[in-house]
């Protein structure tokens, strides 16, 4: 009776989960369906697994229920890419899809993967099988599993990028969920006879909720680690790879209203040696999986696992699961957590360009063809091409001989030397919003850039235009562009409305905090613009803007800021 009534408290995502059939669910049938652009309903929620979201045009909807028509559905697809590293050969087929099923835009996301948007119903099998041609994959980008595996991307400043990049390459292929169904539904694959699917790790209904992982090596912070619920900090001795200290509890996603959720950084409870990784990952799901709140989808995630029942019960029942005990936590130093522009040497004596992709996408404009550009360039680099967790583009591994030409493209494309790249502009991140996400309350990421333009007359008048201060918007508080760690954060309320938030960190460890809500485009100029001259005129040498509104007490920091745990506590 007990069993049935905790069975009842239930979300209604965990019985879809149970009666899927490991994530078929119905899928098949309602790809089928010629009567309608969309998915059955559970089969909405379902397909995000295979890495796709099902969404519409909102700039259509009006015109199109006048019409008595459905809303024009469309899908995003979303490929998973761990530590974001691609080849030239993978780029271009990825281009040409975006052409042949998308709406001609690429999108990198803060989660180093690739994101097609636009694609029609009738499109997504094959569009999906395109891209597993290219020997990449969409399963798991989405869903209530281990995502996308963040990296850093920047092997300019440690020769243990690489054997950290196999790690988390590691990392991501050991999680991907283990069904037949993605390849049955998508790759025309029969399931085997008498071999029932089976999760060693998920279970028949998976995690209560999505889990992020990410891997950075100091002293840059580019992948925001505390960010995620598993964050994985390498610590290096001698150009030597000793292993990781292990974060958890990350997550900056909230609901307007509702006090219970909030934006968290990730705790750091201990050291881990290289070898021990895995088993220290799988750990930390596991207890996820079994303690994780399956009720309320809005209260799942594992900060508030942690949150729950304390950080202390937590680093327990990891040790105690494991059977031995993680070490202290080792020292470590982060400078920042934006990308660092231009050429750059590896340790490897190539050459690696971090490309500056303003929101990430990746089009064409009048003057700026970005997309044509890339294009070219992929087709005579032998190196790869690497996706930052700013939405940014390294062109990497390029030899001496080959940088002039992939400098030509970009200068006859107007790529190279935009002067619009201040370090404001250089400094921001936006998520998708409108037009096609359900969950906007406003603009983001076709509004961001305009306002920059504004904000940059500000900094100007002050000589503040260098000054790389972090901005990140986002159209509703989930945290896609990851604005809770934006030493300037706008999320979006209403339509030319948003709450603005200061005083992040320049390096990721603190979140911003609240300063004035509902404001218009008018508004956060008249905020911003004493603070900015005030900033210009009062800075300590080497301060940072966020740093600065905390000390000059223009907020006053409410979340406490990222927590050690020593191993005294822990016992």
């Amino acid at each position: 009776m007990e069993e049935q009534l905790e069975k009842q408290k239930l979300s209604a995502d965990e019985y879809i989960k149970e009666k899927s059939d490991f994530l078929r669910g119905t899928i098949k049938e309602s790809l089928s369906n010629p009567l309608t652009g969309a998915l059955d309903p559970d089969d909405v929620k379902l397909i995000k697994y295979h890495g796709s979201y099902q969404q519409y045009d909102r700039d259509l909807d009006s015109e199109r229920k006048k019409q008595k028509l459905e809303p024009l559905y469309q899908f995003m697809v979303r490929v998973r890419v761990p530590g974001g590293i691609t080849t030239p050969e993978q780029w271009v087929a990825l281009d040409a899809l975006s052409d042949k099923y998308g709406n001609g835009t690429m999108k990198l996301t803060t989660r180093q993967s690739f994101q097609f948007h636009g694609i029609l119903k009738r499109d997504l099998k094959p569009g999906i099988k395109a891209i597993n041609d290219t020997l990449l994959s969409t399963i798991a980008t989405c869903g209530d599993v281990n995502r996308n595996v963040m990296c850093n991307p920047n092997p300019y400043q440690s020769q243990i990028q690489e054997e950290v990049y196999g790690i988390a390459a590691h990392i991501s292929e050991y999680f991907t969920p283990k069904t037949t169904a993605y390849h049955e539904i998508w790759l025309d694959q029969e399931k085997i006879s008498g071999t029932p699917d089976r999760e060693p790790l998920y279970g028949e209904t998976y995690l209560p909720r999505k889990f992020k992982t990410a891997i950075t090596v100091p002293p840059r912070n580019d992948i925001d680690v505390f960010a995620n619920d598993l964050g994985l900090i390498a610590i290096e001795e001698n150009n030597e790879l000793l292993g990781f200290n292990v974060c958890v509890g990350g997550g900056l996603g909230s609901t307007f209203g509702d006090q219970t959720t909030y934006a968290r950084l990730a705790d750091v409870i201990g050291f881990v040696p290289k070898e021990k990784v895995i088993e220290v990952a799988e750990t930390v799901i596991a207890i996820q999986r079994d303690y994780g709140n399956r009720a309320n989808r809005r209260n799942s995630r594992l900060k508030y696992t942690i949150d729950k029942r304390g950080l202390e019960w937590f680093a327990e029942e990891l040790n105690t699961r494991l059977g031995w005990e993680l070490e202290s936590p080792r020292s470590y130093h982060f400078d920042t957590n934006g990308d660092k522009y231009g050429w750059l040497k590896g340790t490897n004596g190539k050459w690696f360009y971090t490309l500056f992709v303003e929101n990430g996408r990746v089009k064409d404009e009048k003057g700026y063809e970005l997309k044509k550009a890339l294009r070219e360039v992929a087709l005579i680099l032998n190196g790869d091409m690497r996706l930052t967790g700013n939405q940014n583009l390294i062109i990497g591994n390029v030899e001496e001989k080959d940088k002039d030409a992939i400098e030509v493209i970009l200068a006859q494309h107007g790529v190279l030397n935009n002067p619009k790249l201040t370090g404001l502009r250089l400094s921001s991140m936006a998520c998708v919003a409108l037009n096609t996400c359900s969950l906007a309350f406003a603009e983001s990421e076709r509004y961001l850039p305009s306002l920059i333009d504004k904000l940059d007359v500000l900094l100007t008048k002050n000589g503040l235009e260098t000054d790389e201060i972090t901005i990140r918007m986002t159209g509703c508080p989930n945290g896609c562009g990851r604005s809770p760690i934006g030493e300037i954060g706008l999320v979006g309320r209403a339509i030319g409305r948003y709450n603005l938030y200061l005083g992040a960190s320049h390096n990721g460890d603190r979140l911003n905090t609240l300063y004035k809500e509902m404001l218009s485009e008018e508004a956060i100029i008249e905020a911003l613009d004493p603070i900015f001259s005030a900033y210009a005129q009062e800075r300590e040498k080497g301060e940072h803007f966020g740093d600065f509104v905390v000390r000059k007490g223009v907020v006053e920091v409410t979340d406490r800021p990222v927590r050690v745990l020593s191993l005294s506590e822990k016992e």
